[in-house]
């Protein structure tokens, strides 16, 4: 295997990891609404924000792994 197919086995691996990361933010911030109505707003910003560091570190796997190969 040459390391343009570990690059990109690797570039997967961060796209499948973002992906999961997202949707254990999502699930809880469901989860944490139906208990707490009344911090829906706070809840739904928080999560936006892990969101977004989730998929920058994804991205920046990515790229990583695509300058390799």
């Amino acid at each position: 295997m040459t390391i343009t197919g570990i690059a990109a086995i690797g570039a997967g691996l961060a796209a499948i990891g973002a992906g999961v990361g997202i949707g254990k933010i999502g699930g809880s911030a469901m989860e944490a609404m139906a208990r707490q109505p009344e911090m829906h707003g706070k809840i739904q910003s928080s999560a936006l924000i892990l969101a977004a560091f989730v998929e920058a570190v994804a991205l920046f796997g990515i790229v990583v792994a695509l300058l390799q190969g």
